[in-house]
């Protein structure tokens, strides 16, 4: 026995290798002759994370009433009847006035009239950026546009359409091997929800889903002291069986729908028990489906009770560096102690989003276009799944609520739009190189420069990522800790921004990269005049 152990690695590259078979020794599919003990027992983890469609998915988020212009708009006026308003694709949103009578602002109940069936027409072009994930913004009924004041979680809001637009928007998307996923809004409802109404009697059954006294405005407890937004009560058993636990749950029975997973709404406030909870009901209902919580808050312990966040820390970071707020040390140290806090597997499937619905768009917070093409670049490389938030990938601009949230521009859609482009060049990049969807985390030490490897079992898979978040050009030599990377090897240019060939020395690299600028490199494993020194490396 202790003379097999000894000679376990040797006999394990052979059978790797094919070159025999012994008992039901199973080796990874990809594993080479030249595999060590580190690369076989990461191969296998590597496995199960590509089979995980969760992992490093590129994700494309969509405001239904302002993706696509509706071909019912005149079956569907009576649906924006006053105070809404119903506006020409061409209008923008502007900020509105607050209306006592309503609790509302009047810019929550401007209309631009798309729905499901009109999302659908316009699937080829999700699929064609290469997204593998379409996430909508609340569709339940509900009053405003925005849809986060709900009325009826069973239901879908009548301007966008039933719920077998859904099931059939689910299965074209699964036919394209695509998944959907839904916004949940389980921390509050709207107040013009029967169910609040009927509690508003002390006498009713329905009394304490809700939170009622004298000491909230308006009589009952709402989010963020919104009137129009009364907080549920997640303490009583019975509102929990009906919003996740119960079999026939708004949760679980949109699984059975054909959706593939939910981003909540206000996670934190809806606390790690009762998270816990709704994501262990999601996986029952199917297993492998994708809880994702709106979560702003430091990640580390907020897993398991989901399976990502909303990865806010590292967008924050990413955009301080844009504007040369952080500098590389220190934000190397900051990604860095968020990904090893966490685990390289919940923050693979976390989101990491440059803007959404309820920030201002990346081209007015970052107006400089090498500034966007940084950041974004970054959103590609770094572990997690790209949330596209609709248009920014065309450039489209706007500010604080409701300018973000402008109708698609369509018209932008086209072969000269430069960023358009270069969204495709980022995916094209990722869809490339299966470390930087499914692979580790490496940190490249330097001080003046922000680097960091993505890896596999493969060296041929590592992609070296280096930037540079000063105002001025810097020339460094930085560490690749990668034992497989052989000395003197040349470096691949992935992206054309290096200003001269790259060798390595000794695992050592020197570089130069200019303010604001960045490489991503990959080992050039063929060598010149038909040399190599990749010959016994995995």
């Amino acid at each position: 026995m202790a003379q097999y152990q000894t000679r376990r690695p040797f006999l394990q590259s052979i059978l790797c290798a094919g070159l025999i078979t012994v008992g039901n020794l199973i080796c990874p599919s990809h594993a080479g002759q030249y595999a060590n003990s580190t690369d076989l027992s990461l191969a296998k983890v590597l496995d199960a994370r590509e089979k995980d469609w969760r992992n490093g998915a590129i994700v494309y988020q969509v405001l239904v009433d302002r993706f696509a212009p509706s071909a019912r708009l005149d079956d569907k006026k009576s649906l924006y009847a006053a105070p809404k308003i119903l506006r020409a694709w061409s209008e923008q949103p502007t900020r509105g006035r607050y209306e006592e009578s309503i609790k509302l602002w009047t810019h929550e109940i401007d209309f631009w009239g798309g729905d499901l069936q009109s999302l659908a027409t316009k699937l080829d072009y999700v699929q064609s950026l290469g997204a593998d994930v379409l996430y909508l913004n609340p569709i339940h009924f509900a009053y405003t546009n925005h849809k986060y004041d709900a009325l009826d979680y069973l239901k879908i809001s009548p301007e966008f359409g039933t719920r077998d637009d859904v099931k059939s928007l689910a299965k074209n998307l699964h036919q394209r091997n695509m998944k959907l996923v839904l916004d949940g809004v389980f921390n509050h409802m709207g107040n013009q929800s029967a169910l609040f109404k009927q509690a508003a009697n002390p006498a009713s059954p329905y009394r304490d889903w809700f939170y009622f006294g004298k000491e909230f405005a308006g009589g009952a407890r709402a989010w963020a002291l919104a009137q129009s937004l009364p907080e549920l009560n997640l303490e009583n058993p019975r509102v929990r069986d009906f919003l996740y636990a119960g079999k026939n749950s708004v949760v679980r029975s949109y699984l059975r729908d054909g959706v593939d997973g939910w981003r909540l709404d206000v996670a934190p406030e809806i606390g790690f028990t009762f998270l816990d909870g709704l994501t262990r009901a999601a996986h029952t209902q199917k297993p492998g489906s994708l809880v994702v919580g709106e979560i702003a808050n430091y990640p580390k312990e907020w897993f398991p009770s989901v399976d990502g966040v909303m990865n806010f820390n590292v967008r924050e970071i990413i955009l301080q560096m844009a504007k040369y707020k952080i500098d590389a040390a220190t934000a190397g140290q900051m990604v860095g102690r968020i990904i090893d806090d966490s685990g390289i597997e919940p923050m693979l499937k976390s989101w990491l989003m440059l803007d959404n619905h309820d920030t201002p768009r990346l081209a007015t917070v970052l107006p400089e276009l090498p500034q966007r093409k940084l950041a974004q670049m970054l959103q590609f490389t770094l572990p997690g799944s790209p949330n596209l938030y609709y248009g920014s990938e065309l450039g489209m601009t706007g500010g604080d609520d409701p300018e973000m949230r402008a109708p698609m521009r369509w018209d932008w859609v086209n072969e000269d739009n430069a960023e358009l482009k270069w969204v495709r060049q980022l995916i094209t990049l990722r869809k490339n190189h299966r470390a930087l969807r499914i692979g580790n985390f490496r940190p490249i030490t330097a001080n003046q420069l922000f680097a960091f490897e993505r890896y596999t079992d493969r060296v041929e898979d590592s992609i070296f990522v280096i930037v540079n978040p000063s105002r001025a050009e810097v020339t460094e030599i930085v560490l690749l800790a990668n034992s497989k990377l052989m000395n003197g090897g040349a470096m691949i240019d992935l992206l054309g921004t290096a200003n001269r060939p790259i060798n390595m020395n000794a695992s050592l690299l020197s570089v130069t990269v200019p303010s604001g600028g960045y490489l991503v490199l990959k080992p050039d494993l063929k060598g010149a005049g038909g040399y190599t020194t990749y010959k016994r490396v995995q």
